[in-house]
């Protein structure tokens, strides 16, 4: 591996392979659902169960990484469970029955729970460290490692359709980003002085402005989540798009994140978190309900565009100004975020099925004008330098 002498640089690369490795290994398992749907014998409630069984697995991981987080710090919790995110890819694969399979997505529910909060907490010590806005451009790994397992789903159905060969694949790509990211973690989720102060206060109730930030994560993620999960489906059967062009919806959105994350933190520094996230979820919101009025493949390419350049920008400042509220709140707003990213949609599905897939995506730009009205009510950090480079 090459070497790295900037301190920032080192900390920000070592945190963006457990960005891109929890994008990769969603992005991987989200990929060959049709596989294991076949595979399995499932009906289309039985897919919507086992998506559903990870949402419920972050919902209930809560009180457990808020113990590992204060136990092991959240440079070895991100390491190690970013491990086992790896080699549960293995055992979905080897999944005999639907029951091994529930348990299974639950568990990886409770991991991504775990290491959501974990890099989250390494990212918003990295800008407090250095005095940079790095976060936008760790988010932007993320979109970029479910990019990276879009295409290597592709390659890998090419070459055979067997899932236990491509989830191997993915594994060891997976722990090859996490052996790199070791070596540059931060030793330190904050500095020491505020974790004296926040270990004397100890467990409080969340305050209503991290209630807020729980809002607008739990509704942003949904509106992230859901686009990757129905874009391709609603190409095809709503708009009618051909087979080579329905996988499209997934490209379209995932580019247009990794594009805005990009530049988004020379956006908060020079425009402030509020104003990002209000205008950017707003733009989502009503573009996707506009594209869905419309009908046709390309308003729907355009919609999609429009949310993921929206959307981009939400969970990075959220993060970012749950962080400043200590570690429980950042733990408590980004169970809300694993949640919403996989309980979402399933949810979506539940609607598109007791109507159609419009109302189901009516939803979701429904969920973006909630995070609109949500960034109204948080304190937003103040802006600092962008990292540029």
């Amino acid at each position: 591996m090459f070497r790295v002498h900037d301190p920032f640089r080192r900390a920000q690369l070592a945190i963006a392979a457990l960005f891109c490795s929890l994008g990769f290994q969603y992005a991987t398992w989200a990929s060959r659902i049709p596989a294991l749907k076949t595979d399995l014998g499932l009906t289309a409630g039985e897919v919507g169960l086992l998506l559903m069984a990870a949402g419920v697995g972050a919902a209930v991981s809560f009180p457990l990484v808020a113990l590992l987080m204060k136990r092991l710090g959240s440079r070895r919790l991100a390491f190690a469970s970013a491990l086992c995110l790896a080699v549960l890819l293995l055992a979905l694969a080897a999944a005999p029955n639907y029951p091994t399979a529930l348990v299974i997505m639950c568990v990886d529910g409770i991991l991504v729970g775990c290491l959501n909060v974990a890099m989250n907490a390494q990212g918003a010590a990295l800008e407090v460290k250095h005095g940079r806005n790095a976060m936008a451009k760790l988010h932007a790994t993320f979109s970029g490692g479910s990019l990276c397992a879009a295409v290597l789903a592709s390659a890998m159905n090419a070459v055979t359709s067997t899932v236990a060969v491509h989830f191997g694949v993915a594994a060891v790509l997976i722990l090859l980003l996490v052996v790199y990211a070791g070596p540059g973690l931060l030793t330190e989720d904050q500095p020491a002085a505020e974790k004296e102060k926040k270990s004397r206060r100890g467990w409080t109730m969340p305050s209503r402005m991290t209630l807020w930030m729980c809002c607008a994560m739990a509704f942003g993620t949904v509106t992230e989540g859901a686009m990757n999960d129905w874009s391709a489906l609603y190409l095809k059967d709503i708009a009618k798009a051909s087979v080579e062009l329905a996988p499209m919806g997934i490209a379209v959105v995932s580019g247009m994140m990794v594009l805005a994350r990009l530049f988004a933190d020379g956006w908060r520094s020079r425009w402030g978190d509020g104003r990002i996230v209000l205008v950017g979820s707003a733009l989502a919101g009503v573009g996707l309900a506009l594209a869905l009025l419309s009908g046709g493949v390309v308003p729907a390419l355009i919609g999609f565009a429009c949310v993921g350049l929206g959307i981009a920008a939400v969970t990075p400042c959220v993060y970012v100004a749950a962080a400043g509220q200590g570690s429980d709140a950042l733990t408590l707003v980004a169970a809300m975020g694993t949640t919403g990213l996989l309980a979402g949609p399933p949810v979506i599905g539940f609607i598109a099925n007791a109507g159609n897939l419009v109302w189901g995506l009516g939803a979701v730009a429904a969920s973006a004008l909630v995070v609109a009205l949500c960034s109204t009510r948080i304190r937003w950090t103040s802006p600092r330098t962008a990292d540029i480079s």
